[in-house]
């Protein structure tokens, strides 16, 4: 499998694009999607949401307009901001932004283990605290950590739906996980915890 990083034009976020040659592609976050098209190989599964933040969420419309038989797989609560310009936070940026409904959406909660290719799997683990909806990824080797754990920066708390106690257990969580992997945030580069 191979892993590339995509940086977004919003608030510099991350789009990870998982691709097994023969297997397809799954993306972790969804901004800019026209970097993404060359790197893509058919079918793209879908989209695994660390947070419906809206700098990890406004590619999502024109991804599945592109891919319809893509999915969103995402929380309860990443379902609702999904669904809300105020709650993902585009209503206060220049574009509000929202799906339309929750046809490509597919629920995961803490404890699922997802296939993604032939012997690869994702394990999903609540990490809230920036955000209600916070999960993180670990797939094989790799940690898709989103907003919960930045290597080097303190997680922000302030916006709606943050709880520092929650987030500094969540840390300590993806802590543990990352032990032996390599982190990929949802903002920078991959590092080694």
């Amino acid at each position: 499998m191979t892993i590339t990083r995509v940086e977004n034009s919003i608030f510099t976020s991350n789009t990870w694009v998982l691709v097994q040659p023969g297997e397809g592609t799954w993306l972790v976050d969804c901004g800019d999607v026209e970097p993404l098209l060359p790197l893509v190989e058919a079918p793209l599964h879908g989209v695994l949401l660390t947070h419906a933040h809206f700098d990890h969420i406004y590619g999502l419309n024109e991804l599945v307009a592109r891919f319809p038989a893509a999915r969103i797989l995402t929380t309860a609560d990443g379902r609702d901001a999904l669904l809300d310009e105020y709650k993902n936070l585009s209503a206060y940026h220049d574009s509000p932004y929202r799906l339309p409904d929750d046809s490509h959406i597919r629920l995961i909660a803490d404890g699922d283990v997802l296939p993604l290719f032939a012997g690869i799997r994702a394990a999903v683990h609540a990490t809230p605290g920036h955000n209600p909806s916070c999960v993180t990824f670990a797939v094989g080797e790799y940690l898709f950590t989103g907003d919960a754990y930045i290597p080097g920066v303190k997680v922000v708390t302030i916006l709606p739906g943050g709880d520092k106690r929650t987030a500094a257990a969540s840390v300590e969580r993806i802590k543990q996980l990352a032990e032996g992997r390599v982190v990929c945030p949802g903002h920078g580069n991959q590092a080694p915890l």
